[in-house]
């Protein structure tokens, strides 16, 4: 895991990231467009008929670190944004598993150590 404060470049040397701290990114399941397409609906289905959370961890990145940062880019111009790098080495199964933990948010993992 990056340190707050630590400084990452990304790979065409661009963009210079500064770390403010590890997130869990999250889809939202109520910015999908109407209608949407469910395999267990079997089609299209509306957007008030949704089942199951709001919130789930977002699939395409969910073996990778994200990091909310401070960005920097060639031109001077800064922001802040939740940055997923994919360009870090993925995530171990052990690791994945605490950083998208799908529990109650007051309960730990049974293996809750993760060695660095």
């Amino acid at each position: 895991m990056l340190d707050h404060g630590s400084r990452i470049t990304s790979p065409g040397g661009g963009f210079v990231y500064t770390i403010q701290g590890p997130v869990c990114r999250l889809f939202d399941r109520e910015e999908l467009p109407w209608p949407c397409c469910r395999l267990s609906w079997k089609g299209r289905e509306p957007s008030w008929n949704r089942i199951g959370c709001r919130f789930v961890a977002d699939l395409g990145s969910n073996r990778f670190e994200s990091y909310a940062v401070s960005g920097l880019d060639a031109w001077g111009t800064e922001w802040t944004d939740v940055q997923t790098f994919f360009f870090l080495p993925k995530l171990s199964k052990q690791k994945a598993k605490w950083w998208y933990w799908k529990h109650v948010p007051n309960q730990k993992p049974a293996d809750f150590y993760v060695e660095s």
